[in-house]
């Protein structure tokens, strides 16, 4: 479970961008590894930084993520209701917002009710939103430093939302914790609490609801949240917790059950191609009062019909 340089880290890629059958296979110095369990938490810089696997690049709306089912854990894209999944466009948000990813070596057990949510884990790796201004590749590994976290409520899951940034941005010495995000990115963490709200109604869901009334904790709770969910993954990946139908392979954590040597995998050959002829609609999803839950206080609507957020 050492840490190592970034840099080491390639992609393997096979089948075509916005079909079932693309996957993103990570390797380590030419040896398949996981993303999930084999990439460290700790990046390898003696600051104190995280690694973190960027999923969805900003501004883009294809869902993609670690699959937590498959051997190896690559990456693929999400399917919901037998449909290829992207995100709606909620105006004024087209795509994400931030560079969207999970931290490796971190698990939200869906066994463990945490005590501030009243609801058990999601069952995936903690999620983080890279703020920097950089944007990100699928794939790519950044190191982040934590700033602060938002407990969404999502489907009767938690879903911790982890607030980070990327080492490298020019910002990145002068914000060290939740509220220099205010400071120096004015309504980034409202847009971020509005889009988690709604960026579901499209589909015909609930508006989302949050944990700690809406809060956005500071780095030190964050950094405890992100604690509790590597013991959990600790737990998991020796074989303690039960893990459902996660797959636990993996190529390089010596003494665990999941350990496997790269040469029994059998994967498709490298290939890069062009992404199939799907892309996500570009049309805005305007969300009506009658779809907002306004008694909660989220939205604020004066006597002219101008709407503003209260936190």
């Amino acid at each position: 479970m050492e840490a190592t340089d970034n840099s080491s880290y390639t992609l393997r890629k096979a089948g075509r961008p916005f079909t079932a059958d693309h996957r993103i296979w990570f390797e380590r110095d030419g040896q398949l590894i996981s993303p999930f369990h084999d990439i460290p938490l700790r990046a390898h810089d003696g600051e104190g930084s995280l690694n973190m696997v960027v999923e969805v690049p900003r501004w883009t709306n294809a869902k993609f993520e670690i699959t937590r089912d498959e051997r190896i854990n690559p990456i693929g894209q999400n399917v919901k209701h037998g449909q290829l999944r992207f995100t709606n466009n909620c105006f004024p948000y087209r795509g994400y917002l931030w560079n969207y990813g999970a931290l490796p070596q971190t698990w939200e057990d869906p066994h463990h009710v945490h005590p501030d949510t009243g609801l058990p884990g999601d069952n995936d790796p903690l999620d983080v939103l890279d703020i920097g201004r950089a944007v990100g590749a699928t794939g790519e590994v950044k190191r982040v430093k934590v700033l602060g976290i938002l407990g969404l409520l999502d489907g009767g899951e938690t879903d911790w939302k982890v607030i980070a940034m990327d080492v490298r941005d020019a910002r990145a010495e002068a914000v060290n914790d939740i509220g220099d995000v205010e400071t120096y990115f004015p309504g980034l963490l409202d847009a971020t609490r509005d889009f988690f709200r709604v960026y579901k109604i499209p589909d015909g869901e609930e508006p989302n609801e949050f944990a700690l009334d809406g809060k956005f904790m500071n780095k030190r709770y964050a950094l405890s949240v992100i604690a509790n969910c590597r013991m959990s993954w600790k737990r998991l990946i020796t074989g303690t917790a039960n893990r459902g139908d996660i797959s636990i392979e993996n190529t390089t954590l010596t003494g665990t059950p999941g350990k496997i040597d790269p040469d029994e995998l059998d994967l498709p050959p490298e290939e890069d191609l062009p992404p199939a002829d799907v892309t996500p609609s570009e049309d805005w999803h305007f969300i009506s009062r009658e779809e907002l839950d306004l008694s909660t206080g989220w939205v604020s609507i004066d006597d002219e019909g101008t709407g503003r957020l209260v936190s």
